[in-house]
């Protein structure tokens, strides 16, 4: 009897917290969804739209240049996750496989990078991209450098991999010796497809942190044309004075690429979240 009490109150509680957690989502679909002759601030509130339709997303995506928008995000989060990745491997290879001097204190300062916030960073690194000329007064490229190059390097991700090779027996790698490998084609033919569930858990975590950054485009970008999405959706409370729907309209449409990109990777992030915390 009381084993059956606690897991009926554990899937309560669990239930509690996925409509806590998927309520103001779904309280926005309908925002998005309600014409304006609906009151969206009624109580009690009406979650259902009476006539749903479709024209807030037509709005929003035709009176602000969203098209630009996605694509600023698209190129600089693209360009942010191939950087992280690749160069989380280049450095968690020799952290995991490999005994060196000073190894010990690399790792540390791996690991204490993940302790300092990037805004104590932010005014010393904002000056180092105005003598770089990495604005976007200087062109399209240089801004999109400007946005990726201080995302392009994660502690996080440099331990999360390390931690998961750390889980490879060594005999592969002496295996690879043995048929002749080198250490570059020992990382990449036999490593790399042994923590792809990784890799593509850390994508995800780099995709979901470079389409949602605020304030470091906000500051190296003036151009509206080559702003990212979520500093243009800044925009929407401006340009529609305080049209809730179309804002809620807006920050929907920005949702779909994390939505999408998620899916693609899901068969992979659920072994690949648990991968790295496994302490080798």
């Amino acid at each position: 009897m009381n084993k059956s009490i606690a897991v009926i109150s554990r899937y309560a509680l669990l239930l509690l917290l996925t409509i806590l957690s998927i309520g103001p989502f779904l309280w926005l679909l309908s925002t998005a969804l309600k014409g304006p002759e609906e009151n969206i601030f009624a109580y009690p509130p009406q979650w259902i739209p009476k006539q749903a339709t479709l024209q807030n997303f037509v709005a929003v995506w035709n009176e602000i240049p969203m098209a630009a928008f996605f694509y600023n995000s698209l190129v600089v989060t693209g360009l942010t996750v191939v950087a992280n990745v690749l160069i989380s491997i280049l450095a968690a290879y020799p952290l995991a496989r490999m005994r060196f001097k000073g190894e010990f204190f690399a790792m540390l300062t791996v690991l204490s990078s993940m302790m300092v916030p990037f805004q104590v960073l932010m005014i010393p690194v904002y000056l180092i991209c105005l003598k770089l000329h990495l604005t976007d007064a200087s062109g399209e490229w240089a801004a999109w450098a400007g946005l990726v190059l201080p995302f392009s390097v994660s502690g996080f991700g440099i331990f999360f991999v390390r931690q998961a090779m750390l889980n490879l027996p060594k005999e592969l790698e002496e295996a690879a010796v043995l048929d002749g490998c080198n250490s570059w084609q020992t990382l990449w033919l036999v490593l790399i497809p042994l923590i792809k569930p990784t890799l593509a858990t850390l994508s995800v975590f780099a995709f979901l942190t470079a389409w949602g950054e605020f304030l470091w485009p906000g500051i190296v970008l003036s151009d509206p044309q080559r702003f990212t999405l979520p500093v243009g959706l800044v925009r929407l409370q401006s340009a529609f004075s305080a049209d809730w729907r179309l804002i809620a309209a807006g920050t929907l449409l920005s949702l779909v690429p994390i939505i999408a990109f998620f899916l693609a990777l899901q068969r992979y992030f659920i072994s690949g979240a648990t991968n790295g915390a496994v302490k080798g």
